[in-house]
């Protein structure tokens, strides 16, 4: 019987450490309902480094179309990027500064041209879809600056609009999420009008970096390894235990008293999960009004492929379309938003 070589060695080795990944990742999908697997969870993506940086950006969030029945203009903002202002037919007064995803390193204002469209025909709501820098490039408060140039701008606007100052809420989704829920923040220290907070699985502690484990959350989409190099890129740094720049992480401002209305909506499967959790609660605990939904086997932004195919997905939008009605006091106008 001959010796295997070291070759035949390492040859096995990588195909027992394949059959291992294979059979994890078949766990982790089986964990999903089947309306809500799809091929992609089957491949081990993520941001880890600049060459997949560069990959993400050229393969992910690109360019969507607006509804029909919006009328979408850009501006230019002082002291910032420019926007995409999305007006109904029939507006109802109220605006909402959205900030698109993608973990501060990712993504561009058109990548949500279909979702602010269809927020702005089905509750007659102004939506303005903020660009701003992203990181690595431009780290912390880069993105912040920009955003809050551009929610001045939209108070600035506001006549032009016609929209009530008093009905200015900000929203976005993952990083945008944490991002709106830092400029809600600031807002409120400036003294800049902002009526309701939109919290869409919102990417708010750093500190999710540092505490290890996640269990069974945080293995599809965003996953810690993508979570701690986008943080680390944000920040300008990674993460510690001593971050005192206000701001940075949303989730580390000690009196949450004051901030306005608030709605946070997240997976039980999402790496943000405890976060947002924990947030919401402090939220609460400070007098602020907040309503948590958490959905049951939903992973990380599930709904942006899923939303118009499973029924669960096309809740979950809902739910954020009437949360959104609720906090600026319009109504509904359609079933569905993915009508």
């Amino acid at each position: 019987m001959s010796t295997p070589t070291p070759r035949r060695l390492a040859t096995a080795a990588a195909l027992a450490a394949l059959t291992t990944a294979v059979a994890r990742r078949a766990r982790t999908v089986r964990a999903v309902p089947p309306e809500l697997r799809t091929r992609d969870l089957w491949l081990p993506l993520g941001i880890g480094s600049r060459l997949e940086l560069q990959v993400a950006r050229r393969l992910f969030l690109g360019p969507t179309e607006p509804v029909e029945g919006v009328e979408v203009a850009r501006q230019d903002v002082p002291g910032g990027q420019d926007v995409l202002v999305y007006r109904p037919a029939a507006p109802t007064g109220s605006a909402l500064l959205w900030v698109h995803g993608g973990g501060t390193v990712i993504g561009r204002p058109e990548g949500d041209s279909d979702l602010c469209s269809r927020m702005a025909r089905d509750l007659g709501v102004v939506v303005v879809s903020a660009r701003y820098r992203l990181a690595p490039e431009h780290p912390f408060p880069a993105a912040l600056d920009d955003l809050t140039a551009a929610l001045r701008h939209v108070h600035a606007t506001a006549a032009g609009l016609g929209v009530d100052p008093a009905r200015v809420a900000v929203g976005g989704a993952s990083a945008g999420g944490g991002l709106a829920a830092a400029l809600a923040q600031r807002a409120l220290d400036e003294g800049v009008p902002v009526a309701f907070q939109l919290l869409v699985y919102p990417m708010l502690d750093d500190r999710t970096v540092l505490r290890g484990s996640p269990g069974r959350r945080g293995r599809l989409v965003w996953t810690p390894r993508s979570n701690a190099w986008a943080w680390t890129a944000y920040l300008g740094h990674p993460p510690r235990a001593d971050e005192h720049r206000p701001y940075a992480a949303p989730a580390r401002r000690l009196d949450l008293s004051g901030l306005p209305p608030a709605w946070i909506g997240v997976g039980d499967l999402d790496l943000f999960h405890d976060e947002d959790v924990a947030y919401a609660r402090r939220l609460q605990s400070a007098g602020v009004p907040v309503q948590l939904h958490v959905e049951p086997a939903m992973y990380h932004a599930a709904e942006v492929e899923l939303h118009t195919s499973a029924p669960a997905m096309r809740a979950f939008r809902q739910r954020v379309f009437d949360a959104l009605a609720a906090g600026l006091g319009t109504g509904t106008r359609t079933a569905t938003p993915a009508a």
